[in-house]
């Protein structure tokens, strides 16, 4: 990788394990250029493609808003983890021009002048030559980081990522990976209540209902077929409460969560072993300095004492663990049941501790 970032690494998992933490956490080491739900942010286009790209195709690849994010935040229901949306000075809004892909959660993490930096890196990306997305991609990462100084290691972190690691692993082979893991019934309780997996949950239920595997299959035919409760999901604007207060069972959600697991577990197991690790989010509560070491290790960057202290005062765990014990007894062994297969899988790898 050009011009300082010796290291490409992914922080993978299911989301709600304690990730967005994580990032803020990786922000603040001075060798990390920590590239918040980069791949997220643009889940609506082929980002993790190998066909090669000109500089301007990759510049709109980079801006073209989100449509599902954007109508998100039109109808009342953002995820918690958009940033742009939350500043009205800033030049983009959802219900106008659309908000930048890269804009909406990766540069606000990096700024507070994320329009700024915006127009900065737009002559020097639409100037690149055509090359293989890769390619762009890194040459990406270092313009990023010659504007931050310093940064060695490029850490993306996506949440509901771990189902991208092929694509991942295909394009940057020499990629090193840490798979964020969290108790699953706690995990799953968390999705129930968080309006992206809600979401995620609702699409998925579209998807089973018209027959196809992928939201870009879906037809004008296929959305006539959809009952009320779920057409109004693909407008550009819904009523939040198709979302937010529907009755949607935690035991859903734990299936989801086992499934997402036992899937990306037999993913990762394709990337050799030199250049994984896994990292439990309990474990990083309560032993921080310990598993962030750990982890800057496995980054290729020095564990500073000083970093140290800062993500260990900002993981402070107190009253974020055992959310699931809350719940009545019956459902909570409900959940428990759902989130078994899950908890199987990642059990039956012997590198569930990082290395």
């Amino acid at each position: 990788m050009r011009t300082g970032i010796k290291t490409m690494a992914f922080v993978v998992g299911t989301g709600r394990s304690g990730s967005t933490a994580l990032s803020r956490v990786l922000r603040l080491h001075p060798g990390v250029l920590s590239l918040n739900e980069l791949f997220a942010s643009m889940s609506h286009s082929p980002a993790l493609h190998e066909r090669p790209l000109s500089g301007r195709e990759f510049w709109r690849l980079l801006t073209e808003p989100n449509q599902i994010f954007d109508t998100m935040v039109r109808s009342g229901a953002p995820l918690p983890e958009f940033l742009y949306n939350r500043h009205p000075e800033w030049r983009y809004t959802a219900h106008g021009t659309g908000i930048p892909a890269i804009s909406l959660m990766t540069l606000p993490h990096l700024t507070d002048d994320p329009d700024a930096l915006l127009d900065t890196l737009e002559p020097e990306v639409t100037g690149w030559p055509e090359r293989p997305a890769a390619q762009q991609w890194e040459a990406f990462f270092a313009a990023l980081a010659a504007r931050l100084g310093g940064r060695v290691a490029a850490v993306e972190r996506s949440g509901y990522s771990l189902h991208q690691v092929p694509q991942m692993h295909r394009l940057f082979p020499h990629a090193r990976f840490v798979h964020l893991f969290r108790d699953g019934p706690d995990c799953a309780l968390s999705m129930s209540r968080h309006p992206g997996y809600r979401m995620i949950a609702l699409l998925r239920e579209v998807l089973s209902y018209c027959g196809v595997d992928a939201p870009s299959e879906l037809t004008p035919d296929h959305l006539k077929q959809l009952p009320d409760d779920l057409a109004p999901l693909l407008s550009t604007q819904f009523d939040p409460a198709l979302v937010l207060d529907r009755e949607m069972p935690v035991t859903g959600f734990g299936t989801l969560w086992s499934e997402i697991i036992a899937e990306g577990v037999g993913l990762l197991s394709a990337v050799p072993a030199e250049r994984r690790t896994t990292l439990s989010y309990e474990q990083l509560l309560d032993a921080p300095r310990r598993e962030l070491a750990r982890l800057a290790d496995h980054l290729g960057v020095p564990p500073l004492e000083e970093w140290l202290e800062e993500g260990s005062t900002l993981l402070d765990g107190k009253g974020r663990r055992g959310s699931a014990l809350r719940l009545p007894e019956d459902e909570l062994t409900a959940l428990r049941e759902a989130c078994a297969p899950g908890v199987r899988a990642l059990s039956s790898k012997s590198d569930t501790q990082m290395s």
